[in-house]
């Protein structure tokens, strides 16, 4: 059987991520294709764990090093216990978040040296890389208001300030210039509809769907 693919969204804090992962599994599993929508840090049982102690408490709980490890040890259990499965058995992973946030919150937000990443990177995702990664983009006042009118126990990164939040918008937008053929960057301030629709003409143009509907 054919090996799934595996799609990833990123981007900033309220940009809307979840909901358009919602909508594009929708849109998929209409035209016929086994789907499985996971996130990060979480998506198993043990990095649903680990997720508990990142995104939760105290912004300054975790330096940017101890964040790494953390989220790399989450990452790995998600990649055994539901990415690498699903997509070994044909299925397509939708994945709100993986690797690129690394690069991004722990890299460009939190300093990160990039040679740490890419080791993290080569030992734990292995051949496990996304086939597209949709970057959704948006101002960062913007998203933090939608973020923080969100509200919830799970504000630890919305809470790091405007200088890191910025740092991480530009972080994400140097990932999509330096890999075009794997990114898109779709603008997140239209209405969940219309940014759907962007998001469906990408995957379509992108990866083997056919003439679904």
């Amino acid at each position: 059987m054919a090996r799934g693919q595996f799609i990833t969204f990123e981007g900033g804090e309220g940009a809307g991520k979840s909901t358009q992962v919602r909508i594009l599994a929708e849109r998929l599993k209409q035209a016929g294709i086994e789907v499985v929508a996971t996130r990060e840090p979480g998506g198993s049982p043990g990095a649903e764990a680990i997720r508990a102690l990142l995104v939760t408490g105290d912004p300054d709980r975790w330096s940017a090093v101890s964040e790494t490890l953390l989220m790399y040890a989450a990452r790995r259990d998600h990649i055994e216990r539901t990415i690498r499965p699903a997509l070994e058995r044909g299925a397509w992973v939708i994945s709100d978040r993986f690797h690129d946030s690394s690069r991004a919150y722990q890299g460009a937000g939190g300093g990160v040296d990039p040679a740490l990443l890419e080791a993290m990177e080569t030992f734990v995702l292995e051949h496990t890389r996304p086939d597209l990664t949709l970057i959704l983009d948006l101002p960062v006042d913007k998203g933090l208001e939608r973020a923080n009118a969100r509200g919830g126990a799970e504000a630890r990164f919305e809470a790091k300030g405007t200088a890191f939040h910025e740092r991480l918008r530009d972080g994400f937008l140097a990932i999509a210039d330096s890999e075009a053929g794997r990114c898109a960057i779709v603008d997140a301030m239209g209405t969940p509809e219309s940014v759907a629709e962007v998001i469906w003409a990408v995957v379509q143009t992108r990866l083997p769907i056919g003439n679904q509907p």
